[in-house]
Order: structure tokens, then C-alpha cells, then sequence
């Protein structure tokens, strides 16, 4: 059976739950084939996590995640240049 869209956390325990019961039965999760059951879930929730757009580390998905894309468009190394070894040894080295 497919598997649901949404980002919701019933959407991702309900997809976690179809893929481990598709893996007692076939003993696959899409490509890989886990060796237990506890390996299987922990592939489950990574596959449920990535089709929801959510990370294992985020707190609220989507949110998290546009922000994350509004700050990482600031270049940093205009904003804080790091000077180069060489023009760090002209400054030790000038008269």
C-alpha cells in the first residue's frame, strides 16, 4: 500500500506502522532489508520523516525548515571574511 501524504504525526506513525507490517511480511523496506525488527522501524522513521519533509532533530517540520532556508541565504563568508594563511604571514612579517 502507498504511502500517505501530509506532515502531520499521524500521517508518519501511520506510514511507520504500514512499512514495518509490509517488512514482517516481505522482509524489505523499499531497497534495504533489515536484519530485526528494531532496525526496521528505525528505517520506517527514517522513511516516514524524509516523505513528511520533517527531520528527527526538528521540533516543528516545516517551520524549522523554512527558516533554516531564510538564514542560509546570507553568504557568512561576506558577512565575517576569514583572512587567508598567507595575508596572516605578511601581517606577522611586515616592517
Amino acid at each position: 500500500m502507498p504511502l500517505k501524504k501530509g506532515h502531520s504525526q499521524k500521517t508518519v506513525s501511520h506510514n511507520v506502522e504500514e512499512m514495518v507490517h509490509s517488512w514482517e511480511n516481505s522482509g524489505k523496506i523499499g531497497a534495504s532489508h533489515p536484519r530485526n525488527k528494531k532496525k526496521a522501524v528505525k528505517q520506517a522513521v527514517a522513511i516516514s520523516l524524509k516523505k513528511a519533509g520533517k527531520s528527527k532533530y526538528q521540533k516543528s517540520g516545516r517551520a524549522a525548515a523554512s527558516v533554516r532556508k531564510k538564514s542560509s541565504g546570507q553568504s557568512l563568508a561576506l558577512v565575517h571574511p576569514k583572512p587567508s594563511k598567507s595575508l596572516k604571514y605578511k601581517q606577522m612579517h611586515a616592517s
